[in-house]
Parts: C-alpha cells; sequence; structure tokens
C-alpha cells in the first residue's frame, strides 16, 4: 500500500472520531450516571432497540426477495427500478417522511382505505416501523444484491442442470450464497435504523414512549437541557459502536 495514502486516511479518520471525541469533553461525569439511567433515555433505548429489530427483520422479509430479483431477474427497465430501490439513501428522510405521510396519513391515497377498517398508522409505533424500514432497506438491499451478483449464477445453472426446480435451486444454492452477506447488511440496517431521526419525526412524530425514539428524544431534550441531550448522544454512539465493532465482525467471519 503506497504510504501517502495513511495521510489523506488519518484524515478521515479525524473528521469522524474528534466530533464523537467532543461529546465526551462536553458531558459533566458527575452527572452522567444519572443521565443516562433518566426514564426518558431508558425508555427511548428500549423503543429504539425495540423498533430497530422489527424494522430489520421487515426489511429482511421484503428487501430479500427483491435482491434476489435485482441480481438475477432479466425484466426491463431494472436500472430504473435499482433506481427507486436506492432512492431513500440519496433522499433527505425528511422528504421519506413527507412521502408515507402523504400516502398512508388520513388523507392520504392508502391513508384513506386504511381509515374505512379503522387502521391509522402516523403518530403510532408502527409508523416509526415503518420509517426506520424505509430509509434502511436499501442497505441490505444493496449487500445482498452485490453478494448474488459477485457469485455469479452458474451456481444456479448447475442445479437446474442436475434437475433441481427453481424453488428448490433459490433453497439450496442462492440462500446459502447470500448467508456470508446477510449478516453483515442486517447489522448495517440495523444500525441505520436505530439512528434514524428525519423520516420518524416527520411521519411518526415525538410521543414519549410511543414514537420517541433515541434520536428524537436528543433532538427534544437539546431545547431544554444540554447536558442530558449529550448522554443521550453518548448512549447512541456506545450502542452503535456495539452493534457495529462486536457483531459486524461476527457476521463478516462467515465468510471464511
Amino acid at each position: 500500500m503506497p504510504g501517502v495514502l495513511w495521510v489523506p486516511a488519518l484524515l478521515g479518520l479525524a473528521l469522524i472520531v474528534l466530533p464523537v471525541a467532543g461529546l465526551f469533553l462536553r458531558v459533566d461525569p458527575v452527572r452522567l450516571p444519572a443521565l443516562l439511567s433518566s426514564e426518558a433515555a431508558l425508555s427511548a433505548l428500549e423503543l429504539s432497540v425495540r423498533t430497530g429489530l422489527v424494522s430489520t427483520a421487515l426489511a429482511l422479509v421484503l428487501g430479500g426477495p427483491l435482491a434476489v430479483v435485482l441480481a438475477r431477474s432479466g425484466m426491463r427497465g431494472l436500472r430504473v427500478v435499482r433506481g427507486l430501490v436506492l432512492l431513500p439513501l440519496v433522499l433527505p428522510p425528511v422528504v421519506g417522511g413527507l412521502a408515507l405521510l402523504y400516502l398512508l396519513g388520513r388523507t392520504g391515497l392508502a391513508g384513506q382505505a386504511l381509515e374505512v377498517v379503522g387502521v391509522r398508522l402516523p403518530y403510532t409505533t408502527a409508523a416509526v416501523v415503518l420509517a426506520q424500514t424505509f430509509v434502511a432497506m436499501p442497505f441490505l438491499v444493496v449487500g445482498l444484491e452485490g453478494a448474488l451478483r459477485t457469485a455469479g449464477a452458474r451456481y444456479e445453472q448447475i442445479a437446474a442442470t442436475l434437475g433441481a426446480g427453481p424453488w428448490l435451486a433459490f433453497r439450496r444454492v442462492t440462500v446459502p450464497l447470500m448467508l456470508p452477506a446477510l449478516g453483515s447488511s442486517l447489522v448495517l440496517t440495523f444500525a441505520r435504523a436505530l439512528g434514524e431521526f428525519g423520516a420518524t419525526i416527520t411521519f411518526a412524530g415525538s410521543l414519549q414512549g410511543t414514537t420517541r425514539t433515541l434520536p428524537l428524544a436528543i433532538y427534544t431534550t437539546a431545547q431544554s437541557d444540554v447536558d442530558a441531550a449529550v448522554a443521550m448522544s453518548l448512549l447512541l454512539v456506545a450502542v452503535a459502536l456495539l452493534v457495529i465493532v462486536v457483531a459486524r465482525p461476527k457476521a463478516v467471519e462467515g465468510q471464511s
């Protein structure tokens, strides 16, 4: 590796690490234990983890098949479909929240139909899950589609020549091909859902115990108590690091 790459690499690392380190310098160590164990912080953390897990599972159920279709099908307009799937990665999350609100809100196209059967999604915990899934699912689709494209379709073709039908080949060949990338993609999806803010506050609001996840609690608390907001931020940083540093390497090890 060329040694000159170290300079921009270290500058890039500093750009990420130094602002986070600044949070540690800002917090009052005497108040930190009480701030971290406050009811507001623990309630928001519990809601974030619970909705993050559900949205990750939903992303797997919907995004897994979507990744297979993108990687294996030869349908027309595939490039456009892929662009639509990746749209949440480049859109501001607030735009995603507005889109969900105008689709599933009381006056939205689907929201009016749901109102008829007594279902109301905005400003509920289910809305938090949908908002998190909207912004996080592309991470899972990108990871799985990339793994399938790298592996190629020759294994499925060999299975077909041996008499395996499409469903048998999917279960016995395609799914095992996705497994190494699946763990890493799930971790990234969960981490993204955990930190989701813009779409959630737009579509689900900020109701303590119902829709106020940890990022929303940080934003709300910062209006009145900066120290408490910084403590919650450190809590979110710790959980995110725990997920990425501990869980992701274990998932990636499955590739070997």
